[in-house]
């Protein structure tokens, strides 16, 4: 258990997890340790073989538990015997030679640039602070690609519309500068002014407040997104993750570089970037088979 601790000390001490990710891990090596203990007698995670995982991961395929799911928990497995031979403790990994199991790639289809615009320009948002907050909300998510946490928690302080510039903290603690376009800093300024009306505030650093004064949570985001592109939309899956998609395909598609698009998003390699472009290779075979004179004959 004391290695358990450190291992989990070290994920957000050193390595700069979210609190939400350390949990998360925690959770799967509980799980793990559980297992162990009613299927082995054992609850040292140290003294493992794979056979013990190789049993896990099947009891978990006979309870239904999704490959990638499966694959997620084995992750933190990894993590954790990683970390163990780090601090040597273990000789070897008991996950040196596995596999992770196959999972179906999931394509994510972005909003169109009609749908964009359907939202933007022509739905009609609530009068008021909510409305005006709303409709800022998906307008970031849109020019910025900024993720839902990200959004949560952007304070007031890094808000510099004098330079027209967005800071933003995303993943293992990196910061990165965004652009404001005109229009967004627009909204801003409108925002801005409704939000010092708000009778009550809690969380005065954050930028974004609900009506009674307290930051934004996951679930109000993602509820925000699907409600009011449910009303131009018939795709299935409309979140705040679909509209950084969106962002990034919309930016290649319009020939943005594959670098400055890695850049805006905080990727920390050009292969998650690359995920996006598969949207904007079907944007470029279109142009093409319109334009390209031997297609047409």
């Amino acid at each position: 258990m004391n290695n358990l601790k450190s291992f989990l000390e070290y994920l957000q001490l050193e390595k700069n997890y979210s609190k939400h990710t350390v949990t998360a891990y925690g959770n799967d090596l509980l799980f793990f340790q559980e297992f162990l203990k009613n299927n082995f007698d054992q609850e040292l995670l140290e003294n493992v073989n794979y056979s013990m995982i190789r049993s896990w991961i099947v009891s978990m395929v006979d309870a239904g538990v999704s490959n990638s799911s499966i694959n997620r928990k084995i992750s933190s497995l990894k993590a954790f015997y990683k970390f163990l031979l780090k601090t040597k403790q273990i000789e070897t990994s008991p996950l040196l030679k596995h596999k992770s199991l196959k999972t179906p790639k999931k394509l994510q289809i972005p909003f169109s640039e009609n749908e964009l615009d359907m939202v933007l320009n022509n739905l009609k948002f609530p009068e008021g602070y909510e409305g005006i907050r709303d409709k800022l909300i998906i307008d970031l998510f849109y020019t910025t690609g900024v993720r839902r946490i990200e959004l949560i928690n952007l304070k007031m302080q890094n808000v510099d519309l004098q330079n027209a510039t967005l800071k933003v903290l995303g993943k293992r603690n990196k910061e990165r500068i965004l652009p404001i376009v005109p229009i967004l800093a627009n909204q801003i300024k409108v925002y801005l002014s409704e939000r010092a009306k708000l009778e009550v505030v809690t969380d005065s650093d954050y930028f974004f407040l609900l009506l009674k004064g307290v930051k934004l949570n996951d679930s109000f985001v993602y509820r925000l997104i699907n409600y009011y592109f449910s009303h131009v939309s018939e795709k299935v899956k409309k979140s705040p993750h679909i509209l950084r998609h969106t962002f990034a395909t919309h930016l290649l598609n319009n020939g943005a570089d594959l670098n400055s698009v890695k850049e805006l998003l905080g990727h920390a390699s050009l292969a998650s970037t690359q995920v996006y472009t598969h949207s904007s290779l079907s944007e470029l075979k279109k142009i093409y088979g319109q334009a390209h004179p031997r297609n047409k004959k």
